[in-house]
């Protein structure tokens, strides 16, 4: 079977799609990748052909601010709004020419879709492909018990909450992701392609695939009156980690993993605020560090590698450990909190280590993971894109003092034990051919 991975250029998107696509090819598939150039070098590694952008804008996590100068000011809803109507539905007739032309010469049999890229009507009508719908972010099909993206809420607990929440998913689908469904349906009239009124933009992807991939377990989803039986939950879809080119150094991020070098403490700390909004570290890990550095505690730090060497030389502390990245599977096997904005990939590896989280993040969907993280116990929800250090110095004390919080996060791990993510999402994509055609 010939299998087409298409993906944005965005690490958060293109890494959890890694294993699938490896093992897809190791059951003799031929699986070959549409995204940005800038992952050449990985799958290169990975043994997969890259089929580069052609029309499509490269969103990459360290250009966005170079392309769009005037995302740096804005904040809240009209940042949600601004990437969705920049970042995600002004490409999607790009990707669709540079599908469509790429198929003449590898005329894929199904095609494995990022749920960002918002080309699965495109797609399975005009090219009469079947197409598998992967969800990198928690779920987002809209249902009545689960609350309205963007703004981070749980589900409500009494009548204030459900006014509060329906007004603000009117705020959203009216007001803040207007712009997006505007631009995603004028360019799918270009086509002769109606698109229906009802709904939510963020439901197309659901609706126009023959089945989806959702990362994360499903007890990390809300509570749902609904069920979408295309809709297959597969656990922590993690990052291909190919064999290591030497001793302690992962291949795939570079990261220095000789963490037995590293001095023992009672307690354990890693942070990160991401790989996309990490060029000001006085949002999470300025206060984080400190927060705790004058705790009894190893603190590792990983920058996404930027101002690595600035924050080395602000934290001397002999228990502070800096660096541009770390294998997070490694460290996260002796950490016992994990300090997070709340990036999906990383929130999925912590509690798969039954490790508990401290969260604060808002921006890029963040509040929505947070919100989740919440509401499963298995973390505290700072609700903040500029925590203090005295809030992460309280939240970090109730993780460890408290039992509950690694109580609630090693019954999650237990969800993910004896699971194989890339095998269960892998027969997904096989599912959705007669078995005459893979």
């Amino acid at each position: 079977m010939r299998i087409l991975f298409a993906s944005q250029a965005i690490d958060g998107h293109f890494n959890p799609m890694t294993g699938v696509a490896v093992r897809l090819r190791e059951r003799g598939h031929d699986v070959r990748w549409y995204t940005g150039p800038v992952f050449a070098p990985k799958l290169a590694v990975l043994g997969i052909p890259l089929l580069p952008f052609e029309r499509a804008i490269e969103h990459r996590a360290d250009n966005l601010l170079e392309l769009y100068p005037e995302r740096a000011r804005l904040k809240g809803p009209r940042a949600i709004g601004f990437d969705g109507e920049k970042i995600f539905a002004s490409n999607v007739t790009n990707f669709f020419e540079d599908i469509r032309s790429l198929a003449v010469d590898f005329p894929f049999d199904v095609a494995v879709v990022d749920s960002t890229m918002f080309i699965h009507r495109l797609t399975s009508r005009l090219l009469n492909k079947p197409l598998v719908n992967f969800v990198v972010l928690p779920n987002m099909e809209s249902d009545p018990l689960v609350p309205p993206l963007f703004f981070g809420f749980t589900p409500p607990r009494n009548p204030a909450e459900k006014i509060l929440q329906a007004a603000a998913g009117v705020l959203s689908d009216h007001v803040i992701l207007r712009p997006a469904g505007q631009s995603y349906r004028r360019q799918h009239a270009a086509y002769g392609l109606a698109v229906p009124k009802r709904g939510h933009l963020v439901d197309e992807p659901y609706r126009c695939s023959d089945a989806v991939i959702q990362t994360g377990p499903e007890a990390l989803d809300f509570p749902r009156r609904q069920t979408n039986p295309k809709v297959h939950y597969v656990g922590a879809l993690l990052p291909h980690r190919p064999q290591p080119s030497q001793p302690g150094q992962s291949r795939e991020s570079g990261a220095n993993t000789a963490e037995s070098e590293w001095p023992r403490y009672p307690a354990t700390f890693l942070v990160t605020q991401g790989t996309v909004d990490n060029t000001d570290h006085g949002k999470l890990i300025i206060p984080a560090l400190e927060a705790v550095k004058d705790m009894d505690a190893l603190v590792v730090v990983a920058t996404g590698g930027r101002g690595t060497e600035e924050l080395r030389a602000r934290y001397p502390q002999a228990n502070v450990v800096v660096r541009d990245y770390v294998d997070f599977a490694k460290v996260l096997e002796f950490t016992d909190v994990f300090i997070s904005n709340g990036g999906f990939g990383g929130v999925q590896l912590s509690l798969s280590k039954g490790v508990p989280l401290v969260v604060s993040g808002i921006n890029e969907g963040k509040s929505d993971v947070n919100a989740r993280v919440e509401y499963a116990g298995v973390g505290i929800n700072l609700k903040s894109e500029h925590p203090s250090p005295a809030a992460i110095t309280r939240a970090v004390t109730a993780v460890l003092s408290e039992p509950r919080w690694k109580a609630r996060a090693r019954h999650m791990r237990d969800q993910f034990v004896g699971a194989d993510p890339a095998a269960a999402a892998a027969d997904v994509v096989e599912g959705v051919l007669p078995p005459s055609s893979a």
